[in-house]
């Protein structure tokens, strides 16, 4: 991110993918991925990133080998089970193993070296699979999160949002988020897809020239909570996605990982459980052009 942002993408045939089918067990071409590791090299040289624009890529380099301890879980629920992959019924799926994720180890960028420390490195894991993207795209997470009541820095807390108008059986289901906010062991979870848990949920999104905002407003039969979050423009880059049918639709995806803000967090009666602020947090806003 920041002002030299950089996206380094390499393409493999799957003939140099392999995984089991009952692990997470990756390895493709010079990288390998499971539930507690990952290492990897990328690389695209000037003279490839200026001649192929298909690899929608900036040149350089980087190099990783990370220890992964994913200690949180958000899990969406019958929406990502068995029977509802077997049925394709999404267009995209989700699931996030880890939204509280400590890494450790080292990533050397264009020939520098970076130590990752596991207690600073407020990491994330997640997965999606399917055969499109939402829009507008939305997606929020911190686990850098501190009670403004207490002063307690909150270490067994995350905050998670994702979603924006899935589609189910090839109907949009306008303005829906995935939220679970994990506080000191509980999750209090607004999840449109139980819907007998009375879920309501609001969302925008504000693109501002210094500073962008997000605001989400959403309640069940037993909690609500008040979220807002921002990020500044120049700390942000614009990703470049290619959906699975090989469509770039998403031309202004906004991304980030310096995000800050506020969450108030209420029992059904009004009554405040807390007010906490969330650093380092992981943003992303976009829409298709033609929206």
């Amino acid at each position: 991110w920041g002002k030299n942002p950089k996206q380094i993408h390499n393409f493999y045939s799957m003939k140099y993918f392999d995984c089991p089918d009952d692990e997470l067990n990756i390895q493709v071409g010079d990288c390998s991925l499971t539930e507690t590791h990952m290492s990897g090299f990328s690389r695209v040289s000037a003279e490839d990133a200026e001649n192929h624009p298909e690899y929608m890529s900036d040149a350089g380099d980087m190099m990783w080998d990370l220890d992964i301890d994913k200690q949180i879980t958000f899990n969406v629920g019958y929406g990502a089970s068995s029977l509802f992959r077997k049925l394709n019924s999404f267009e995209m799926f989700w699931h996030a193993e880890g939204i509280k994720t400590q890494y450790s180890g080292t990533v050397w960028l264009d020939g520098e070296e970076y130590e990752v420390i596991p207690e600073k490195s407020y990491g994330y894991a997640d997965k999606n699979w399917g055969g499109d993207f939402t829009s507008p795209w939305l997606w929020i997470s911190s686990c850098n999160i501190t009670s403004l009541i207490s002063g307690k820095k909150l270490n067994n807390s995350a905050f998670e949002a994702g979603g924006g108008r899935p589609k189910a059986f090839g109907i949009s289901i306008p303005r829906k988020l995935l939220i679970g906010f994990y506080y000191e062991g509980t999750m209090y979870e607004y999840n449109f897809a139980r819907f007998w848990n009375m879920v309501k949920i609001d969302f925008d999104f504000e693109e501002g020239d210094e500073v962008h905002t997000w605001h989400i407003n959403a309640s069940n039969k037993n909690s609500k909570m008040e979220m807002v979050l921002y990020c500044k423009r120049d700390e942000m880059m614009l990703f470049n996605y290619e959906a699975p049918d090989g469509q770039k639709r998403h031309n202004r995806l906004w991304n980030g990982g310096n995000g800050w803000g506020e969450i108030k967090l209420y029992k059904k009666d009004g009554t405040l459980i807390d007010h906490v602020k969330m650093e380092n947090a992981g943003c992303e806003y976009g829409e298709y052009d033609d929206e």
